[in-house]
């Protein structure tokens, strides 16, 4: 029971999602707009498709819609994350912790019965299932756990401890909050409280959830936590996310309790509903057809979320300041980073040399994710590159002159403004031109 209502919350959440991105706007402003577009390494093939980008997302939500109701469950899983995560590739600016969440757990759930129960698969095929195996919310619920304890260790660390940044910077912005705006939210104690209970509630709330004598306590704090910073902070439906997933936690009876609630609600407008749900409740146990194998696959993909957020020790340097492996690490609202970065085309032969106008190449909010990413400005000087070398320039160097700002640190140098950044290669390899961070920050 807890994996089908986890399955219907999941489904209709990220229907009402997709609805959200297409009504604002952001499938034209974010994806066809721009004539340039950031990939991620190894995905340099995944762009938008023009007005066919329309059809992708259209179809990411009617197969989100028909996970919700658990029709054709399997193909609408898989088409699901197929296509969500080609969308969340389709350009690197876009990048949230809470889409990649989306695309790993949708995989996960390729490999999950969550259609044993209260779907039209049931109904269509008159099979019904009691029971599940125990691992496979165990799956979901270790998942979740990473990216609340990952998150929290991310935390462990003097900028977010010791100085409260960046909410020392965000906090008093939201002086127009009403009650708390223009009092609580200036307060110095405020923000170091927060820093440190916003640490302690990541490390802790797995094990308050996975207790059955502090689940509704941690529940409560779930809750509390993802609404109050929906309200600081414009974080789309990722709130309703996590407390949607947090339900997973509770047991069997629980969820039944929910269930019987829903048919009473819909059965004040006379629709009925308990003849079919009562016919779910067959005694039939679930059984994969090829159990050890799908719990190798799921073993192996876990154990690799597990390791994956450590790859930033095979940088040497400060994390915050050349983010190598800093994506995909569960370090959620970290940092708060200000560049501005220049690039000087330059012909090698004569010296002559002038500057780029990046609003002619990129959109604003494009330009200032680029100006303080590394990656990103690599990838914009190669695309620069290209442009001009096509435009007939002739022994073409790119140059960056870059400035960034981290935790309301004064102004450095960002990127070493003697290197050609075209001779700089794509990698996974550490990048030496991005210059050294002149201070330290003590942590995880």
């Amino acid at each position: 029971m807890p994996l089908a209502v986890f399955r219907i919350a999941y489904g209709f959440l990220m229907f009402i999602s997709i609805l959200r991105f297409w009504n604002k706007g952001w499938i034209e402003e974010f994806y066809l707009a721009p004539s340039f577009h950031f990939s991620y390494f190894g995905f340099e093939w995944v762009k938008p498709l023009g007005e066919f980008t329309y059809l992708v997302f259209f179809i990411c939500g009617l197969s989100s819609l028909f996970v919700g109701l658990g029709f054709k469950y399997r193909w609408s899983i898989v088409i699901f994350f197929l296509s969500f995560t080609y969308i969340e590739l389709m350009d690197k600016t876009t990048y949230l912790n809470h889409y990649y969440f989306i695309s790993i757990s949708s995989f996960l759930m390729i490999f999950l019965p969550a259609n044993a129960r209260l779907s039209i698969d049931n109904f269509i095929s008159g099979k019904f299932y009691q029971n599940v195996p125990k691992w496979t919310l165990d799956a979901l619920k270790l998942l979740i756990s990473i990216v609340y304890i990952y998150a929290g260790i991310a935390k462990i660390n003097s900028d977010w401890l010791f100085r409260a940044m960046p909410l020392k910077i965000w906090l008093p912005s939201k002086y127009d909050l009403p009650l708390i705006g223009d009092s609580l939210l200036q307060s110095e104690f405020i923000h170091y409280l927060m820093s440190w209970g916003g640490m302690c509630y990541d490390l802790l709330i797995p094990f308050l959830l996975l207790n059955k004598r502090t689940r509704g306590f941690g529940f409560l704090l779930v809750v509390f936590f993802h609404a109050f910073t929906k309200v600081l902070f414009p974080i789309g439906m990722f709130p309703y996310i996590m407390i949607a997933s947090a339900l997973v936690f509770f047991d069997a009876n629980f969820h039944k309790k929910v269930v019987d609630w829903v048919i009473k609600f819909f059965e004040i407008f006379k629709i009925k509903t308990s003849s079919l749900i009562k016919k779910a409740y067959s005694s039939q146990p679930f059984h994969y057809k090829y159990p050890k194998f799908t719990l190798l696959i799921v073993s192996v993909f876990l154990l690799f979320q597990m390791l994956i957020p450590f790859r930033y020790f095979l940088y040497p340097g400060e994390l915050f300041w050349h983010e190598q492996g800093y994506r995909f690490s569960w370090r959620v609202m970290l940092i708060e980073k200000m560049g501005y970065t220049t690039f000087k085309v330059t012909n090698s032969a004569t010296g002559g040399f002038f500057y780029v106008e990046n609003q002619d190449f990129l959109t604003p909010f494009q330009e200032k994710q680029m100006s303080f990413q590394p990656d990103f400005i690599l990838e914009y000087a190669h695309h620069l590159g290209s442009h001009f070398k096509e435009m007939g320039h002739q022994n073409v160097e790119v140059y960056a002159e870059s400035y960034v700002s981290l935790n309301g640190r004064r102004s450095t140098r960002f990127i070493d403004q003697k290197i050609d950044l075209l001779t700089q290669k794509r990698s996974l390899r550490n990048y030496a031109w991005i210059l050294p961070f002149n201070d330290e920050i003590n942590g995880f």
